[in-house]
């Protein structure tokens, strides 16, 4: 049957009909008084997706753009930067840090354990000459499905004094309770195609005072992800640069839908769909990745042992029109990711779970009781 397909990756993520019905419409001009109404309604819900009262800028990017704009738009040319490292994307803002001339000093981890604040803490305790002008972080790592501790390792930031964090939350923002402003957190970057409920095409980036400040002094060349002009254009509403106008229409139906739902109650069901999710592979004596305490809200990754990997994600594909995510790099064949980010709910997971017991059974994997990971994840929506 076609027009099936149940994305259960991190990214594109599911979309509500109502938003798809939304960027159907007619594209209207960008420069037009009605598209400014749309961007000011967007920006405010922005900001409150963000619970930041400092500029959220929306530019035509990809997460990876995002990020980068990030991180060229506070510093200068060899400045020495500390980047979070345990995973594909940490490694990539490694990449992009060094890119630019950047002095980049890696903190590491094992790919599916999170990184160690220890590691952070005595890196800029030992800094006395106040040299590190960054910190670079991802907070839920989308390769492996590791949450990183990003709250402890914000405060050793903030105790150093003089260097910013950077964080890439593509993943975390709108499925983490991540208070901005309450944390202080300097520039939070994220992409539509995520929590937003959205297509890809939009990054976002959240820029406080502080970093402000550094911006201005900041060399690193940038001219399309100057995010000074976007600054200055979104003061009136608008953009420096053709936005995908359509898009904006999405953004603002998603962004009304969040407001419905409140933000405590989109943080509780992401959680309520990570634990179940865990708790019905656990029941399947399939191992898991990333270690519980350390449980991304927006991904859960899989290491079968008696089974191959991409067997599952064949058969999830081809019988029930179920997407599961792959393993990156080394990790390619090895893992299957269980995507539960934005518009999923309680009977998907039920949905995915059922047909992943469906697919074993097939593949002649034999250690679980059949039905057991279902009643695992119903035991959790019972009870939650």
């Amino acid at each position: 049957m076609e027009n099936k397909l149940m994305l259960m990756i991190p990214g594109p993520t599911p979309v509500p009909e109502q938003v798809l019905l939304a960027m159907a419409k007619h594209p209207i001009g960008h420069r037009s008084g009605d598209f400014s109404k749309i961007m000011a309604e967007v920006t405010d819900g922005l900001k409150w997706l963000h619970q930041t009262q400092n500029d959220v800028l929306s530019l035509t990017v990809s997460g990876t753009g995002a990020v980068e704009a990030a991180i060229i738009n506070f510093l200068s040319p060899g400045d020495r930067v500390l980047v979070g490292s345990n995973g594909k994307f940490g490694e990539r803002w490694v990449e992009v840090a060094q890119a630019y001339g950047l002095a980049v000093e890696p903190i590491t981890a094992e790919w599916g354990q999170p990184l160690d604040p220890e590691t952070f803490r005595e890196t800029l305790e030992a800094d006395t000459e106040k040299t590190i002008k960054a910190v670079i972080i991802t907070h839920s790592e989308t390769s492996t499905g590791v949450l990183n501790d990003l709250e402890t390792i914000n405060r050793h930031v903030k105790a150093h004094g003089e260097a910013l964090i950077i964080v890439d939350t593509v993943t975390s923002l709108g499925s983490y309770n991540l208070p901005i402003d309450a944390l202080g957190l300097d520039v939070v970057a994220s992409g539509s195609q995520k929590g937003y409920m959205v297509p890809p095409g939009l990054g976002f980036v959240a820029v406080n005072a502080r970093a402000w400040e550094a911006y201005k002094t900041a060399k690193l060349p940038r001219f399309y992800l100057d995010l000074g002009k976007y600054r200055k254009d979104a003061a009136k509403n608008t953009t420096p640069f053709t936005p995908p106008v359509n898009m904006f229409f999405g953004l603002q139906v998603a962004l009304r839908m969040m407001q419905a739902e409140g933000l405590e109650n989109i943080f509780a069901r992401h959680q309520r769909l990570t634990s179940a999710t865990r708790a019905a592979v656990k029941a399947m004596g399939l191992p898991l990745f990333a270690p519980d305490h350390a449980a991304s809200p927006a991904i859960t990754s899989v290491i079968p042992d008696r089974v191959d990997a991409e067997q599952i994600r064949a058969v999830m594909k081809k019988r029930y029109d179920i997407v599961l995510a792959g393993g990156q790099d080394h990790l390619k064949g090895k893992i299957f990711r269980i995507g539960h980010l934005g518009f999923v709910s309680d009977r998907d997971i039920l949905t995915a779970i059922g047909a992943l017991e469906a697919t074993l059974q097939e593949l002649g994997y034999e250690s679980f009781t059949p039905g057991a990971g279902v009643a695992a994840a119903a035991k959790v929506f019972a009870t939650s």
